[in-house]
């Protein structure tokens, strides 16, 4: 008795598949291993806390930018801190900033750790207000129980519950 089918196109079928499916898998195989550096992982700074990616590791951190840390060099570097309910990270970032950049606001930011803790971005990245946000921002700040809903206004850290929607830019 054979395991191979009896009709000669059953068995030119089958010589076709396990010749193609090992091509195939090494091909996805190689496109995989090809783009291993690529992959860039989303924390939050208290997943980041948690999770304690190596120094240099390509990650992207995102939460709200806490008031009144946004510190401008006259060499065109900023640094700032991006925080959520439970963390806080000190962010250095050189260039030009978006256009949408400012206190209490969502962004994400595209970098690595250095090894004195400091996150060090290549790439900054906000949006217009919480409706715009990037998914997985909203998703991390609805599990920490720090989303506001579509309507209201970023939280402003260390300010009074009862904030005002627009604020000068001072304190409150």
């Amino acid at each position: 008795m054979t395991l191979l089918p009896k009709s000669r196109k059953a068995r030119m079928r089958l010589l076709l598949l396990s010749i193609i499916a090992p091509v195939v898998t090494l091909a996805a195989g190689l496109a995989l291993w090809g783009m291993r550096d690529s992959i860039s992982f989303f924390y939050t700074p208290s997943q980041a806390a948690e999770a304690k990616p190596e120094p240099g590791q390509a990650i992207q951190l995102g939460g709200l930018v806490a008031m009144g840390s946004v510190v401008k060099h006259t060499d065109g570097r900023v640094e700032f801190t991006v925080q959520d309910n439970l963390a806080a990270d000190r962010v250095v970032y050189q260039g030009d900033l978006p256009d949408l950049f400012r206190e209490g606001q969502g962004i994400v930011a595209e970098g690595a750790y250095q090894s004195d803790g400091v996150f060090k971005a290549t790439r900054v990245l906000a949006k217009h207000d919480e409706k715009y946000m990037p998914k997985e921002i909203a998703e991390a700040l609805k599990e920490q129980g720090e989303w506001r809903g579509e309507a209201a206004p970023p939280p402003a850290y260390g300010a009074t519950v009862n904030a005002p929607a627009k604020s000068t830019g001072g304190p409150t």
